[in-house]
């Protein structure tokens, strides 16, 4: 079974599976063709993550796939083009991308297919174009503005002048051949080739810092993933420098109360999940950076003990007032498990919607902006510094029954992305819900938006009315959405249930994706 957010990626996944292809096979080919229909949320040009169960080893792995600060890259170079923050979007918010390299490795350890056989479905989509989405031709409405300001972007994305409307047909020959050429030569095309080369020269012509021997030197870390309980069950996601332990310390926090006696969707259970999420959020972004160049204090962050003293702290009839940086949440997310038992869960983006808004000239690649995530603040872990990793949303999750995978999710949603997992897990573990329902009930996030000094509770229609004015009592500034927004992300989720060897699938109907089994 495979689900992807888009149902031409859910079909090149379901299309390896039935090939003799395994999980990781086709968790690639789906993600290769994401980069092609959602460019705007994911790129060659942007950075990915793996958690795989893989039965050959008995064992959970987990890639790290982001990568890192170009070698000249400092807060006093960043100063010294004549910023006072880290820019968002251009040349300077451009890290080296990971993704590319990320597939490489995924698959030199545990798949069964080459790279260019999965990127044929990618390529075709590429070359011949396809029917653009609502989701896409919003997107590329909504910043036509950054579009326009490159020559690049602007001819691929606005090629009639104007945004393409639902139903038109994008056709992308430069990523066309840039796929090619990785199907031909591999990642040392992208790494220490022409695309490379193209990707180097946008991003110096653009004013940044980024060189061929950054991109030379760019490897993928396998790293131990970090986990907690809830409930007997084990939750597991990525190491720092993902905030995979965010989710897992409100984890904690929530385990502490009874969560089906609050009731779904109550104003007392909403009140402390989101007091839960600024608690775990504070803790991020005070402790949270690149390991190998902060100490991040996982055993403290993730005891039972410590999720009890800041449990103590949330008052039940009052929202506490500790605001965290907030971030955009142009992603993908999928999830694929195949007929031996392996599992991926896999999470792909280039930050903000069409990254920093650069697309290297010649290669039809959207280079991402994930160096914005990056300070200047030399007491933050997240400082910026040449070679570092900067802080990363990106956490694919996997829940565990008796050690074996029993649910492989995730969700699109940048800083949202802890928030929608607690939600997802409470729905599955504490409501009983089936893995559809639990994606498709409505969804609560919390985020800082710019100039405001209280945190925002947006909420789905569904939750009752009532609800949102007791919270709004208690202190929360709520602000009601419509229903399917995708600010509330777009989740994957695959359940395995072994006792009746069955998969069961779900897709987020905020996206245009499916579940699909055979």
């Amino acid at each position: 079974m495979v689900a992807t957010p888009h149902y031409l990626a859910s079909v090149a996944g379901l299309r390896v599976l039935q090939e003799g292809g395994n999980a990781v096979d086709a968790a690639v080919a789906a993600n290769a063709v994401l980069n092609v229909v959602y460019p705007n949320q994911c790129s060659l040009g942007g950075d990915a993550f793996f958690l795989i169960w893989e039965p050959s080893e008995e064992r959970l792995l987990a890639l790290n796939g982001s990568g890192r600060a170009p070698a000249q890259a400092s807060p006093e170079a960043v100063r010294a083009a004549g910023y006072t923050t880290m820019p968002q979007r251009g040349a300077w918010a451009v890290t080296v991308p990971g993704t590319v390299d990320a597939w490489a490795a995924a698959l030199a350890r545990c798949g069964s297919r080459p790279l260019a056989e999965l990127l044929r479905p990618a390529i075709e989509y590429a070359e011949r174009g396809f029917a653009v989405t609502p989701l896409l031709s919003e997107a590329i409405a909504d910043t036509a503005e950054l579009l326009r300001a490159q020559a690049a972007a602007y001819r691929q994305f606005l090629p009639q002048g104007r945004p393409l409307r639902p139903g038109e047909r994008l056709v992308q020959p430069d990523l066309a051949r840039s796929l090619r050429l990785l199907a031909e030569h591999g990642p040392d095309a992208f790494y220490r080739g022409p695309i490379g080369e193209a990707i180097v020269a946008t991003v110096q012509s653009a004013g940044g810092v980024l060189t061929l021997d950054d991109l030379a030197e760019h490897r993928s870390t396998w790293v131990e993933p970090i986990s907690t309980t809830y409930r007997g069950l084990e939750l597991v996601e990525l190491p720092p420098n993902t905030h995979g332990v965010t989710a897992l310390e409100m984890a904690n926090i929530i385990e502490g109360y009874e969560v089906a006696e609050l009731g779904w969707g109550s104003a007392e259970l909403l009140h402390r999940m989101v007091e839960a999420k600024k608690l775990a959020f504070s803790d991020r972004d005070r402790y949270v950076g690149d390991p190998d160049f902060v100490q991040v204090p996982l055993d403290r962050l993730l005891d039972k003990r410590y999720a009890e003293e800041l449990r103590r702290r949330i008052d039940p009839e009052r929202a506490l007032s500790v605001p965290s940086v907030t971030w955009d949440n142009d992603t993908v997310y999928l999830c694929v498990v195949d007929r031996e038992g392996r599992a991926v869960s896999l999470i792909q983006s280039i930050f903000q919607s069409f990254g920093s808004g650069l697309v290297a000239e010649g290669t039809g690649i959207v280079l991402h902006n994930r160096g914005a995530c990056f300070t200047l603040d030399p007491a933050s872990p997240n400082c910026l510094a040449p070679g570092k990793r900067p802080l990363h949303t990106l956490i694919p999750a996997m829940l565990l029954r008796d050690g074996l995978p029993w649910v492989v999710f995730g969700s699109m949603g940048g800083h949202g992305q802890p928030q929608i997992q607690l939600q997802l897990l409470a729905n599955l573990v504490d409501f009983e819900l089936e893995p559809q329902a639990a994606i498709e009930a409505p969804r609560w996030l919390s985020r800082l938006e710019p100039g405001d000094e209280v945190e925002t509770l947006y909420l789905e229609p569904g939750f009752d009315a009532s609800a949102g004015e007791e919270l709004e009592r208690r202190g929360h500034n709520v602000r009601w959405v419509q229903g399917w927004d995708s600010l509330m992300g777009h989740a994957q989720m695959i359940r395995i249930d072994r006792g009746h060897g069955v998969l069961e699938g779900a897709a987020d109907p905020r996206a245009e994706g499916y579940a699909l089994g055979w």
